[in-house]
């Protein structure tokens, strides 16, 4: 009968270190992807807060062009010279901002 218990108790070792191994996995991928990821979330939250009248933009297709209007969830952006070419979009659409100078 003790052999049972011994076999018994050395098996619950074996759960605990799973579960250990299962526990450091899961820190390891929140400090390697949910971090991160957070972080510049929060980034872009605080670049779409600051856009103002007047700031030059970057957009994620890769288009240049000024703000004229900004609105709770869509700004509107002049591109180029043409006064004729403004196109409302989201603001997360913005990926870099320029402050315009004062």
């Amino acid at each position: 009968m003790p052999v049972l218990v011994a076999a018994g108790s050395g098996s619950s070792q074996g759960i605990l270190i799973m579960i250990a191994y299962v526990v450091i996995i899961i820190g390891f991928m929140y400090f390697i992807a949910i971090r991160p990821q957070k972080k510049q979330e929060k980034k872009q939250k605080a670049l779409m807060d600051s856009v103002e009248i007047g700031d030059s933009v970057l957009t994620t297709s890769g288009f240049y062009g000024m703000i004229i209007d900004v609105q709770e969830e869509t700004v509107i952006v002049e591109f180029g010279g043409n006064k004729n070419c403004r196109i409302p979009m989201q603001k997360a659409a913005i990926v870099d901002v320029e402050k315009a100078e004062a």
